[in-house]
């Protein structure tokens, strides 16, 4: 594994890039940045990080790409996937793609570190017996589109047969990060 203490975060936000950056280079972690794929890219071919970091929603990039770009760049590497628009979809999609860990918002410097450390699984997490509500169901049925169709929400909207504003209040309500 590359020096285990250089990390990347893959962020579009970029408050939320800067306040994370600094929260980890105060854990001597020597952290760089990229805002979406392209850059990402460019920047693994002079920075070999042994941590990352990355939003699943990169403006109208998915960050799961990243994930992909990360694990071939090294297979030891410890990815989390950090995001406020979490769903069991992506969340299988990431750690088949090859993220260690997958966070949603909002998570602190603590869980995402707490996260790095977890290389096994761990098989007596609770299991919920409790059945998923109407709201999670269709919540997990738009995202599963959103993915489908790269985050283009008009093209989502189509496929859902909904308005796009439709589409787009919902997705307020959700803030997706």
């Amino acid at each position: 594994m590359a020096d285990q203490r250089m990390l990347v975060i893959v962020e579009d936000d970029e408050a939320f890039a800067r306040t994370l950056r600094r929260s980890f280079e105060r854990r001597d972690y020597r952290v760089e940045v990229a805002h979406d794929p392209e850059e990402l890219a460019d920047l693994l071919g002079r920075f070999r990080p042994g941590y990352a970091v990355v939003d699943l929603k990169l403006g109208n990039a998915s960050g799961l790409a990243c994930v992909q770009t990360l694990r071939a760049s090294d297979a030891a590497m410890r990815i989390v996937v950090l995001t406020g628009f979490a769903s069991i979809a992506t969340a299988v999609e990431a750690i088949k793609l090859g993220a260690s860990y997958y966070l949603a918002k909002p998570s602190n410097t603590d869980d995402i570190e707490a996260a790095f450390d977890r290389a096994e699984g761990n098989v007596d997490a609770p299991l919920d017996a409790r059945p998923s509500s109407i709201k999670t169901v269709e919540w997990e049925h738009i995202h599963q589109t959103l993915v489908e169709t790269g985050f283009n929400i008009s093209e989502t909207a189509r496929r859902l047969g909904m308005h796009r504003r439709t589409l787009a209040r919902k997705l307020e309500k959700r803030q997706i990060r």
